[in-house]
């Protein structure tokens, strides 16, 4: 059950080697199906309503938590959980989480047993290359079948304790609380195999969790200390980002002085916004953090660059997108990547964290096809004037799916028509009885729709188009009529060019916009 966690370039050298280790708290990440229980685990672990407090009841970010937990040896130990948000936009910031991870619960419901993303969070819990417990979660429900999950889960190559596999299982009932003392208890034990040490002494580095702007407070973000110990007065640098350690609270918004590994931190002054998922290290002075600012450069969306490359003759939707959270910002790309984009290209020109500015406006006027989205963040009342003046077209939404819902209505009623011919009926020619001129008396039996009189027909011989005509008088039984129906023989007047012989087809069309 070793893990076998990639390893950081520190800044800091080889001089952190010497320094003391010990144990440290261990990183537990909860995975799982969107309603198999998660947050509600996590909810009964923290005594909160994070369920309640979510739009649409989903968890929408990543965020972290740390609790106490008396073991039934009566020792004490201190665990911090990263709950991963459940909807399968946010498949980046799950895979994202078992890397911060040391070890993660996969919850799986005892009604529903296995389902996609119970498969996709093993997926990523295993390229993490992180040891993992199954919950099975849901007993106390009248469906819930454990033993028949267990199977679900070993017909899916997850081989639980008890069914040739040595992966820890636990079952509990995250609403009553049943068992959840012992899911506690195994991640301990786990946590002791795994021997997770860290070093109090040396300067924190960890794992940037989210980022996001405040209007009153400024751009702030949520790491995950991994090792060492950060404090007031220190600087802290994530790539091209850095902020002086001035403003930094707990997992619940408290002003704190100092943090070490394992704990869930806000620091709030970045210069600007850390990448999340990118790698963080912490300096005793100025100096230093400015000398080990990484160089390479954020990727920068070109502003207002709808230019369409050489050949592609889609039309260009250019799109600004905000939100609240880089998180959140990432999955909403990823969504909308998903849009069908046969006749146009959904362009995303700006994206940004935060209101949506008179700046985002402006970046989308003189393009009446252009939109602006926000998600889970508002919008500053001049740039709403500036968009009710210009007619650009904003959108607000809680809800990740409503959003992309919507976003593909507005995409389609963008897309511009085409001509496209549809085939009505289809007849094949048995006899030829007169030519004069173009026009020709043919005999012939419908083998597919109604052949009507006054239809243009493609005219094909051995499956090649060798001309069109059309159809100027059709007759049944020697009686003049307007329709013949499938599997009638009949008589016609066609005028073509085109010489018709026995065994060739007519194909009649119409011209539909589509």
């Amino acid at each position: 059950m070793k893990k076998n966690k990639p390893t950081k370039t520190s800044p800091m050298g080889a001089e952190k080697d010497s320094m003391k280790t010990i144990r440290r708290p261990p990183v537990i990440v909860i995975m799982g199906h969107i309603d198999h229980g998660k947050s509600t685990l996590l909810d009964y672990i923290r005594k909160t309503n994070t369920v309640e407090g979510e739009a649409g009841g989903i968890t929408q970010h990543i965020a972290g938590y740390e609790v106490r937990h008396k073991t039934k040896e009566g020792n004490e130990h201190l665990i911090t959980f990263l709950d991963t948000p459940g909807h399968e936009a946010f498949s980046a910031i799950r895979a994202r989480g078992a890397h911060v991870a040391d070890i993660a619960v996969l919850v799986v419901s005892a009604e529903d047993g296995v389902k996609p993303q119970t498969i996709e969070a093993l997926k990523n819990i295993r390229e993490a290359k992180i040891p993992f417990i199954v919950a099975i979660n849901k007993i106390d429900k009248p469906n819930a079948n454990v033993e028949k999950t267990k199977q679900d889960l070993a017909e899916h190559n997850i081989f639980v304790e008890g069914y040739g596999g040595d992966v820890p299982v636990v079952a509990i009932s995250a609403k009553t609380g049943e068992n959840v003392s012992d899911l506690l208890d195994m991640m301990v034990l786990v946590a002791e195999l795994e021997d997770l040490k860290g070093s109090s002494e040396k300067p924190a580095e960890g794992v940037v969790i989210e980022s996001n702007v405040d209007t009153k407070k400024g751009i702030s973000a949520t790491l995950i200390i991994e090792d060492g110990t950060i404090k007031k007065g220190m600087f802290v640098v994530a790539g091209a980002s850095s902020a002086p350690v001035r403003i930094m609270e707990n997992f619940l918004g408290k002003k704190i002085d100092s943090a070490s590994f394992s704990s869930p931190i806000k620091i709030i002054g970045w210069d600007k916004e850390p990448e999340v998922g990118m790698s963080f290290f912490s300096f005793l002075t100025k100096r230093e953090a400015e000398k080990n600012i990484l160089t390479e450069k954020e990727e920068k969306t070109p502003i207002a660059n709808t230019k369409k490359k050489e050949g592609d003759d889609r039309i260009v939707i250019p799109l600004v997108v905000a939100a609240d959270t880089a998180g959140s910002l990432e999955a909403l790309k990823a969504e909308i990547g998903k849009i069908p984009q046969e006749r146009v290209e959904v362009k995303i020109i700006q994206s940004s964290v935060g209101n949506i500015s008179e700046k985002d406006i402006k970046t989308i006027s003189g393009n009446e096809d252009g939109i602006v989205v926000g998600f889970h963040t508002g919008i500053d009342n001049p740039a709403r004037s500036l968009a009710d003046r210009l007619e650009i077209e904003v959108a607000l939404f809680d809800i990740i799916y409503k959003l992309t819902e919507w976003l593909s209505e507005a995409v389609v009623k963008r897309t511009p028509s085409i001509d496209v011919e549809e085939r009505s009926a289809r007849a094949k020619i048995l006899k030829v009885f007169s030519k004069a001129k173009n026009k020709q008396i043919i005999g012939g039996r419908v083998e597919e729709g109604n052949l009507r009189s006054g239809a243009r027909v493609k005219i094909s011989r051995r499956d090649f188009e060798i001309g069109q005509g059309t159809i100027r008088e059709l007759q049944q039984a020697k009686e003049k009529t307007g329709e013949v129906p499938e599997g009638k023989e009949f008589g016609a007047m066609v005028e073509a060019k085109i010489d018709m012989i026995p065994g060739d087809s007519l194909e009649t069309f119409r011209i539909v916009k589509k």
